[in-house]
């Protein structure tokens, strides 16, 4: 590699997101508890905002992914010169993260977040929810969804009442994937969603190998997301009860239009269609490499 030509003493291995001055300013370097990656669209720039601000207060470096190419009008918002601004015209998130997020680049942080845009954070706090992350040692991890509010497509993301944490989900009957008390796999047990994901510094290591530089929206890669523990998923993989979110499914990018969530119409979409040929060809060549026709999982 190219560092092979150079004197070890001068090689730096990883980099960061910091800002440096241009002129010789000195001023007291604060080190990051994390990074708050949104793909974020100007439409939505008020929920982005409620977002930024939660994080802002625990020292996360916040940077945003704008696939509609709209820039300028983030400036009136008092944090954004001190945000990281990436474009790129109708990208997803994860079109992004391959691109920007390489695990050199984020090394120094501890914690990773790669969140939509249309979250609602009012019940959701940074260090708590940290601190469980961490006293449960999970790996990978998302905040459970408030059902009443919220598009929902898979059970295992919907909060409990009773617990703090939860690593399963029952479905002994009806239609879609029918989860037990034994089942050990996703999306039963070991998964979390794409829209509100949390990843460890290590476990991104892995996961960003695991994005296809094609993949589109994602769809099936939170099924492969558990392979990127170190432990057990069933137990390194789970869903936070007691700092939650509403995923408000607002469609972006030509996604598909949803109905509205309301108390007696919780939408689950564990069959939803694939709406984009590109994320099919994805899809295949995911399971591809995955060897599966169908895949053995040998966990």
């Amino acid at each position: 590699s190219g560092k092979d030509l150079l004197p070890r003493g001068i090689v730096q291995q990883t980099s960061n997101f910091e800002v440096q001055p241009l002129g010789r300013v000195s001023r007291k370097k604060v080190v990051p508890n994390g990074l708050l990656a949104v793909a974020a669209g100007i439409k939505q720039k008020r929920y982005v905002d409620r977002i930024v601000q939660k994080f802002l207060a625990h020292n996360f470096t916040i940077m945003l992914f704008h696939y509609d190419g709209v820039v300028d009008k983030w400036n009136e918002l008092p944090w954004s010169s001190r945000a990281i601004h990436v474009v790129a015209i109708n990208q997803t998130k994860w079109w992004f993260a391959k691109r920007f997020l390489h695990p050199d680049i984020v090394d120094p942080y501890e914690y990773i977040f790669v969140w939509d845009e249309d979250l609602g954070v009012e019940n959701f706090h940074v260090d708590r929810y940290l601190a469980i992350m961490k006293y449960e040692r999970l790996e990978i991890s998302q905040p459970a969804l408030e059902p009443n509010a919220s598009e929902v497509h898979h059970r295992i993301t919907i909060r409990s009442k009773r617990y703090r944490v939860h690593r399963r989900s029952l479905k002994p009957k009806g239609t879609g994937t029918l989860c037990f008390e034994n089942s050990t796999d996703p999306p039963c047990t070991g998964w979390v969603e794409g829209m509100a994901p949390v990843f460890t510094r290590d476990a991104w290591k892995c996961v960003w190998h695991l994005i296809q530089n094609d993949l589109v929206h994602g769809w099936g890669m939170d099924f492969k997301l558990g392979y990127c523990v170190k432990g057990d998923r069933s137990k390194s993989v789970g869903v936070i009860d007691s700092e939650y979110i509403v995923h408000r499914g607002i469609p972006s990018l030509g996604g598909p239009a949803k109905s509205k969530v309301s108390k007696s119409n919780v939408l689950f979409y564990e069959n939803r269609p694939v709406y984009f040929a590109s994320s099919l060809t994805s899809n295949i060549h995911c399971r591809q490499a995955w060897g599966l026709e169908p895949m053995q999982d040998q966990r």
